[in-house]
């Protein structure tokens, strides 16, 4: 129902797919995606939608009738549901994928520190009369100096967005 309420309030205002997602900042193929039942927005673009299309969320979701029954509350209602648990999932693999982007990066942050260890500096040994490797050296000393410094704040932030991510789970 939504998909089509969608694609008959767009069709009744005059807008194309385009127009309509332009108004909305998404891709047309959002859009289309929501007038085709493969997708559905989520709660914040409903309120968009609604907004672009001049109607009310309630509008957007029920069914075309006019006058309200509990038959049609209960299907709102069990749209509504679709909807939020729809949005919960989303929510869930949002959380999960930063979780593992911070995890990864503290992966990332310990491989350096290891690689660092492992060099020892030993491009400070180097000929530096020759142009080359003194640019080499400059430029490796410059990324050891600042990593040092700043990694480590990286890190415990990333580590505490870890956690965050798995008490709000």
């Amino acid at each position: 129902m939504l998909n089509e309420n969608i694609k008959n309030l767009r069709k009744a205002k005059g807008l194309s797919q385009e127009e309509l997602a332009i108004k909305l900042h998404v891709v047309r193929q959002t859009l289309s995606k929501w007038e085709n039942g493969l997708s559905v927005p989520d709660s914040v673009m409903l309120i968009s939608l609604a907004d672009a299309l001049d109607v009310s969320v309630n509008e957007l979701l029920s069914e075309t009738a006019t006058k309200p029954d509990s038959d049609d509350i209960k299907t709102i209602s069990e749209k509504l549901e679709v909807v939020n648990l729809q949005l919960a999932k989303r929510s869930m693999a949002r959380i999960k994928t930063i979780r593992w982007l911070l995890i990864l990066l503290c992966l990332f942050i310990v491989a350096i520190f290891i690689i660092l260890i492992k060099i020892n500096g030993s491009y400070l040994n180097w000929n530096y009369n020759d142009p080359e490797l003194a640019v080499a050296g400059t430029i490796i000393h410059a990324f050891e100096f600042l990593f040092v410094r700043i990694a480590p704040i990286v890190f415990l932030a990333s580590v505490i967005g870890i956690v965050l991510t798995y008490r709000k789970s």
